[in-house]
């Protein structure tokens, strides 16, 4: 234990000595002092003056030889350390504004030349542009997947809009204006998944790739003309079609083997066909995945037309009367 002790008494003796201010020799004008220190001794005999007739005289006295005054350390070289900092600005990526890399990090410039990112809300490959009072579809960054821009001005959708947008999954572009759709405005998005245009001013469907499970066109003005015909045939994975609040007449045929949910409700359909779901060859054939139909709200009379149910799971919803 001593030997410890002393091992670390000699750590702190050390240190001690390391930071000890550096000493710097001062010397001392004589003319401007009385006497030195080594005279003050030989200047009055106070062993034979009585008492009370001690007399006092002031002096200054100038310290002996040349002395070290201690002094501090100089502080390191501060102001020439934050200069450099200041002179190299960062943005909150790390970058430099000198950079060219203002459009990649905040996305393509818009019409009014304020980066996408800038004007909505990119995270990752999500761009959010909802209630923005936009009038177009803005230029969205190459790796986008994610879409919304819901509550704007947006009254036309245009064949470049989407272009080379290979990553695009979903497109959310509900509560707008848009009544007119370029023909080659979704066709050519080869991963596509989800198309919501609900609450604008539809009339006409453009063509749609193949690759759709989720199409919501719902609150539009989508009339007789207004789908073609076998829209839906080929679309394999759909599996949501929801058309409610619209003016069809009919009910979009073939539908997709694996639909699962079809909503109609508050259109203008007036009839059905036995092969609307069923299949009128084949007795044994069992529609199983359609199991939620909405028809309510059309002027239709579902009991009319019982055969037409045979191979479904569930009844739809609507009129029997």
């Amino acid at each position: 234990m001593k030997m410890l002790a002393r091992f670390i008494l000699g750590l702190v003796i050390f240190d001690a000595a390391g930071t000890t201010p550096t000493l710097e020799p001062i010397n001392y004008d004589s003319e401007t002092y009385d006497t030195v220190l080594e005279d003050l001794d030989n200047l009055y005999n106070y062993e034979n003056i009585p008492i009370g007739e001690a007399e006092f005289e002031t002096a200054t006295v100038m310290p002996s030889g040349n002395r070290e005054l201690l002094t501090p350390p100089p502080p390191p070289d501060e102001a020439e350390e934050e200069e450099e900092e200041e002179s190299t600005p960062r943005l909150i990526d790390g970058s430099s504004p000198q950079e060219p890399e203002f459009t990649g990090v905040l996305g393509p410039h818009t019409n009014e030349d304020f980066p996408t990112c800038l004007l909505c809300t990119c995270i990752s490959t999500t761009v959010y542009c909802d209630d923005r009072e936009l009038d177009a579809i803005p230029p969205l960054p190459r790796n986008t997947a994610y879409f919304y821009s819901r509550f704007n001005r947006i009254k036309k959708i245009n064949k470049n809009d989407f272009a080379s947008l290979n990553d695009l999954r979903r497109i959310d572009l509900t509560s707008n204006l848009i009544s007119e759709i370029d023909e080659e405005a979704f066709r050519k998005l080869p991963r596509l998944r989800e198309l919501v245009l609900r609450d604008n001013k539809i009339r006409q469907l453009p063509e749609l790739p193949n690759t759709l499970t989720f199409i919501d066109i719902s609150s539009n003005r989508l009339g007789r003309k207004g789908i073609k015909q076998e829209a839906f045939k080929d679309m394999s994975d759909l599996h949501h079609l929801y058309l409610t609040d619209n003016n069809l007449d009919h009910i979009p045929l073939p539908l997709p083997e694996n639909l699962r949910a079809l909503h109609l409700q508050n259109n203008n359909i007036l009839e059905m066909h036995e092969d609307t779901f069923c299949n009128v060859k084949n007795l044994t054939y069992i529609r199983k995945a359609l199991e939620d139909i909405r028809l309510d709200g059309n002027p239709i009379n579902l009991s009319k037309t019982p055969q037409a149910y045979l191979c479904l799971p569930r009844l739809p919803i609507g009129s029997l009367v």
